[in-house]
């Protein structure tokens, strides 16, 4: 893990992250950004800063969880979280996150399906 700086909207989050999470955050513009990430746990945020006060605090931003009923999104794709990071000081959005599910994970894995230039050549 590394600490790193993650941007949002309203702000950024400097937060211990794997490499993985590095990967999904990267857009390729030269900055990391939270929401590809998903939720982050709050012992992996360090602190945050929020463009609203114009200020850095040392703690990490409050987390506030929407209230959700499992929304279905695309075939096999589920929302199951949505929530924001808040900041400590004055409650604006320093950034969101999004969590979801897949049905299926494995519906089509196994399913062998015969193909018809498989049969053309029997």
């Amino acid at each position: 893990m590394s600490e790193t700086t993650l941007h949002g909207s309203g702000g950024y989050i400097v937060a211990n992250i794997t490499e993985e999470q590095a990967k999904k955050a990267d857009l390729g513009v030269g900055k990391l950004f939270l929401a590809p990430i998903g939720k982050l746990e709050e012992r992996e945020m360090i602190k945050h800063y929020c463009k609203i006060c114009e200020e850095e605090f040392n703690n990490p931003p409050k987390v506030h969880l929407e209230e959700n009923n499992r929304e279905q999104v695309a075939d096999n794709l589920v929302l199951v979280e949505r929530g924001q990071y808040n900041c400590q000081k004055c409650d604006s959005a320093i950034g969101e996150y999004r969590v979801f599910e897949k049905q299926d994970e494995a519906g089509e894995v196994g399913n062998a399906k015969p193909s018809d230039l498989v049969s053309d050549r029997n």
